[in-house]
């Protein structure tokens, strides 16, 4: 991992993504935009979900068979990164074992580390991908066979692309428009930089009132000494020093919680949601 002012020369044939650290709490709206579409997972979710919409269709012999499995997979979706997300990534399991410390690492450490780089934010392509088949083409099928398939995962596929963007803009230092996303971008926050065990989902957050791990205001949270490092303590790093050698090696920088704060949590969008 380079640092951002470190360059290649253009001819090099290095992308983008590999000359620069991005910072999301150095970039703008404009800057978010630009470098959301030229990362390649996300290009390839893209050109997925065309594909895939055109087999959906092509294979479709009512508009039931398009429309049903896709609804299905989008109101399957929140439920199931929520279970993921609580109940996988922050797990105290992944990162004992030498064989899936990589992938934790990879997929949830270092964003929660280091939650405005946005080459960490973005989910890895050879564990998201096999997530949203598993949960959304079983679910296509029962409702509309081979065309249901190809709807559901062209669905979910989209609803990654949304969920993705969504969770760029907040970590970005921007104060969206609409009430309903700085709703979602103080919840979010308060994940990241007051307690980790509260406030799961990231686009939606109806399972978390479910379960009771939903926390509207920071007052009310304590805050954790865990929350950047997830559980992966001193002690744990004793016992399982393998992810500590991963994020030496990757450059994953440690900060604290007071350098870690963000205004934009705690004064813009507090201040602007009613």
């Amino acid at each position: 991992m380079t640092d951002s002012t470190e360059k290649t020369t253009p001819d090099s044939g290095n992308t983008i993504w590999k000359r620069n650290k991005y910072h999301l709490d150095k970039m703008d709206l404009r800057d978010l935009t630009v470098a959301y579409f030229r990362y390649p997972d996300i290009l390839v979710y893209i050109m997925l979900t065309i594909a895939a919409s055109i087999t959906a269709i092509l294979a479709a012999q009512n508009a039931m068979q398009l429309i049903l499995p896709a609804l299905a997979a989008i109101l399957a979706y929140p439920l199931a990164w929520y279970l993921l997300h609580r109940y996988v990534l922050h797990s105290q399991h992944l990162y004992k074992s030498k064989y899936t410390a990589e992938v934790w690492a990879r997929i949830h450490y270092a964003h929660h580390q280091d939650p405005h780089d946005l080459r960490v934010l973005f989910g890895a392509l050879y564990t998201t991908l096999p997530t949203v088949m598993v949960v959304t083409m079983p679910i296509g099928w029962l409702l509309g066979g081979t065309a249901g398939m190809a709807s559901a995962f062209a669905a979910g596929i989209a609803t990654t692309l949304f969920y993705e963007f969504c969770h760029c803009i907040q970590h970005l230092r921007y104060v969206p428009k609409w009430n309903w996303l700085q709703r979602m971008k103080r919840y979010h926050l308060m994940h990241h930089f007051r307690n980790e065990n509260v406030n799961f989902g990231i686009t939606n957050f109806f399972w978390d009132r479910i379960t009771g791990t939903f926390q509207p205001e920071p007052a009310a949270v304590p805050r954790s000494e865990t929350v950047f490092n997830i559980g992966y303590t001193e002690e744990q790093k004793k016992l399982y020093p393998w992810v500590a050698e991963l994020a030496e090696k990757q450059q994953i920088k440690v900060r604290t919680v007071a350098s870690q704060e963000d205004i934009s949590s705690r004064d813009e969008i507090t201040s602007k949601v009613a």
